[in-house]
């Protein structure tokens, strides 16, 4: 038996001396040097008791190493449960006391505050910081760099990532490996990537954009990556003339056309922009290509399922849309209360099955069972929509959908009109209590300038039916968001509920 995820991205690159992370400062690691240094720390992870199916939790900074510790869990044939570097104490010691993880890898920084959460736990703490050093860097030099995966089938765990916990309890998502290694496949294929590819990789690793898709799709056909520790506009623009593809979020797309550095010289030789996590705005998408005559491509994506959909590589890409099923993907919309698939055009419940989608919730049977259908349909919670010729939207999470005097509301349509009103940056729709309706529709707006309430309900009034529209609109300097660049609603109803409860 092989190890199944490892095998089919690494195995054969360790003796390859072909570049794979391009490092700020003009240094380059190779394949043979990143897998060499993957397998001490596989040996590391040995030595501290981990064996296969063990969990191995990991909050630290972006690095070289870090990432190297995911190969290693992976050839360990451990369970990689990567945290968010934003991450209280308090929640890290929600998500280590509900994986009972074998090891926790923490930053040296925070070791004193997680020490006792990983022994409450009956796990060993050693530490890595960004600089490559701390306890686990420590063990892991003068080991043997050969090292035999641990044999892991592709039913086998692969990882468990968290969700983001809006609202009750955050749930573990186990993935496979065949759910990883699946969905890494099918998007070298969409998305045309070779080992010619240079990819520059600016997001976390914490999170299934950066470790899974971009880190797996570069693997998976012997590319390399422009390897950064963070957006930062100066050095992605410093980067770019190097690069043939990024991948990003819309934060680091309207952060570029905000700088005059970033011209249509400057990515005239890139061949792809890739956008996720978030919904990219209509306006970045008309902007981006008059600056640049490229047209970002949009996909959708869960923690659950990694990619889903993708608007084609070749073909039109519509704003607004997250195009198409992916090959080996189905995605079907659904009556949230019946379960009955609807009709083109109509919004209702995205339901998605493939090899992508996760085996379910770690040590949550219930709410797995509750989570599919009988014929194996995933119930995302998203609200969208297929129109005639295939193409799907995102409309909201279910949970979003605002109920108001009977009447079904979907904050993306309000929000859509709202961002049309001139000087209006952005807009965020919720629902909050009302006596009377149930729910009542509020906005929360970013401006440009002295548009008022008045004016952005004046364009309202006549571009759609009343019950949709504000019964106030509050005024921010920005939303909230999270590290992916998702707008915080469910902060936006803890921060103004009182207010919003007394306007509605």
């Amino acid at each position: 038996m092989t190890n199944h995820l490892f095998d089919a991205l690494f195995a054969a690159r360790l003796a390859d001396d072909r570049p794979f992370l391009h490092l700020p400062g003009g240094n380059t690691l190779s394949y043979r040097q990143f897998l060499d240094r993957s397998a001490q720390l596989a040996r590391v992870l040995v030595d501290a008791g981990v064996a296969p199916g063990d969990r191995v939790a990991v909050q630290v900074a972006k690095s070289p190493e870090a990432l190297a510790l995911y190969v290693a869990t992976v050839r360990a044939g451990a369970v990689f449960l990567p945290l968010n570097t934003a991450y209280m104490p308090a929640e890290v010691g929600y998500f280590v006391g509900d994986a009972k993880p074998k090891l926790v890898v923490c930053d040296s920084a925070a070791a004193a505050d997680l020490e006792p959460i990983a022994a409450d736990a009956g796990a060993r703490l050693m530490t890595l910081d960004a600089n490559s050093s701390g306890t686990l860097s420590q063990a892991a030099d003068g080991k043997s760099s050969e090292f035999d995966a641990v044999a892991r089938n592709g039913d086998d765990l692969g990882a468990i990532l968290y969700t983001s916990g809006t609202t009750g309890r955050s749930k573990g998502a186990m993935l496979s490996h065949d759910n990883l290694l699946s969905n890494a496949l099918t998007l070298v294929e969409s998305w045309r990537f070779s080992e010619d590819d240079v990819l520059l990789h600016a997001l976390p690793i914490f999170h299934t954009h950066g470790l899974f898709v971009a880190t797996n799709v570069i693997a998976a056909t012997s590319g390399s990556m422009i390897f950064l520790p963070g957006f930062k506009a100066d050095a992605v623009i410093e980067a770019l003339p190097r690069a043939t593809t990024m991948m990003g979020v819309p934060t680091f797309y309207t952060r570029l056309l905000a700088d005059p550095r970033f011209t249509r010289e400057l990515v005239a030789h890139i061949r792809l922009f890739v956008s996720g996590s978030a919904p990219l705005l209509a306006d970045t998408h008309v902007e981006f290509e008059a600056r640049t005559g490229h047209r970002i491509l949009e996909r959708y994506g869960m923690t659950e399922t990694n990619m889903n959909t993708s608007n084609p590589y070749d073909g039109e890409r519509r704003a607004g849309t997250v195009g198409f099923a992916l090959p080996g993907v189905s995605v079907r919309v659904t009556d949230p209360d019946s379960g009955n698939e609807l009709p083109a055009g109509e919004i209702g419940v995205l339901e998605i099955k493939g090899p992508n989608v996760f085996k379910g919730y770690w040590q949550m049977p219930e709410k797995t069972a509750a989570e599919f259908r009988e014929d194996g349909y995933f119930i995302s919670g998203d609200l969208g929509l297929i129109d005639a010729e295939g193409y799907i939207s995102i409309v909201g999470r279910g949970k979003d959908l605002i109920i108001s005097g009977g009447y079904n509301i979907y904050p993306k349509e309000v929000e859509l009109a709202i961002d049309e009103v001139a000087g209006v940056v952005e807009s965020a729709v919720i629902g909050v209590p009302h006596p009377d309706f149930g729910e009542g529709v509020v906005a929360v707006v970013v401006r440009d300038g002295d548009v008022d309430e008045d004016t952005i309900m004046q364009q309202l009034a006549g571009a759609m039916a009343r019950f949709k529209q504000p019964k106030k609109i509050i005024f921010v300097d920005e939303l909230p968001r999270n590290t992916m660049g998702k707008v915080q609603k469910n902060i936006l109803r803890e921060t103004y509920q009182e207010q919003l409860t007394q306007a509605a």
